[in-house]
């Protein structure tokens, strides 16, 4: 719910924050392309995923209007301030610690590498910045790995890695329970059919009306999609999840433009401690094709990754620890 509200209201800030220049959109992509699945990542908006197309949708289907849509990494942590005399925006105050991986309200994130891996991964390191704030860098890191799951040529696999740099005795404090998204995904409206997946080629159809809010979905196999009106849809699988998942339509219409603003939204839900130096690591799927293709690849790879979970470090410690299960 919170990353959808950063989305709807980011549009008219931008004009009232004079940051439309540094909001123009960018084609300085790193692609993939396996001849089924093309994906790519922007440099200049934080190395998030910022294309996502495919032998049976050959358009873009990721949307990123402003730097709170997009595929990308987005945690909370803390306690939550009045920053409104540091520049904080009213909309948006108090606040906890949010880095984003596109940006804050206003300004895309910087980053600090960029490559290609070989010919089938992608790599990106990013300062991500507090969402709130209208240019303010998170005391944190951002590394992601995108590439394709080995075997499945319409299966893309993202390893991420979140690194807390902050002060151990900063404003925010210590280590609370907080949701985080796995990761936070924003689609084109036209892939406004909701579905959860419960194995064996089965679907249960999710509806929520325009939000805000989003609505709560429990998919039982961690596996959820949405679908265009030709039938070609897209399946996130976050085996890592112990929540409820965030999804739904914002705005009216099927727009297909990734540039417009209405958007449809998914982000599965975990909620974990994140500490003023903890490191947080977990991977997500994403998978694209019909609804037959689709259930194939999830059944297979819910049989090989459904006991993943996040991994948290806490840097004074170096002690890993396990998420819990969802009870």
């Amino acid at each position: 719910m919170i990353q959808f509200l950063r989305t709807v209201v980011c549009l008219p800030l931008l004009a009232t924050f004079g940051f439309a220049a540094q909001l123009e959109r960018s084609e300085e992509l790193l692609q993939i392309d396996n001849g089924v699945v093309k994906v790519g990542i922007d440099r200049k908006k934080g190395a998030s995923i910022t294309w996502l197309s495919w032998a049976g949708y050959p358009k873009n289907m990721v949307n990123s209007a402003d730097p709170g849509r997009l595929i990308q990494q987005s945690y909370y942590a803390g306690r939550s301030l009045n920053r409104q005399a540091d520049g904080q925006s009213k909309s948006w105050s108090p606040w906890t610690w949010n880095p984003i991986q596109g940006g804050g309200i206003g300004s895309w994130a910087r980053v600090n590498e960029f490559k290609r891996i070989g010919d089938d991964t992608l790599f990106g390191e990013t300062v991500p910045k507090l969402w709130d704030m209208p240019n303010e860098e998170a005391g944190a890191i951002m590394r992601q790995w995108t590439g394709f799951e080995s075997g499945m040529s319409n299966v893309v696999v993202v390893r991420c890695e979140f690194i807390a740099q902050r002060e151990l005795n900063d404003r925010w404090g210590p280590a609370a329970p907080r949701p985080q998204e796995i990761p936070a995904c924003y689609f084109t409206r036209n892939f406004q059919r909701f579905k959860s997946y419960l194995g064996e080629g089965k679907w249960r159809d999710e509806t929520q009306k325009p939000g805000p809010p989003w609505g709560k979905a429990q998919p039982p196999l961690n596996a959820m999609a949405c679908f265009a009106p030709n039938g070609q849809g897209v399946a996130v699988f976050s085996p890592a999840a112990t929540r409820h998942w965030n999804f739904g339509p914002h705005a009216g219409g099927r727009s297909p433009d990734p540039a417009a603003g209405p958007c449809v939204h998914m982000a599965p839900i975990t909620r974990v401690n994140l500490g003023p130096q903890t490191t947080l690591r977990y991977r997500y799927w994403l998978v694209v094709g019909d609804r037959e293709q689709l259930a194939t690849r999830l059944d297979a790879l819910i049989e090989k990754y459904s006991t993943e979970r996040v991994e948290l470090v806490d840097s004074p410690s170096g002690k890993p620890k396990k998420s819990p299960r969802r009870k």
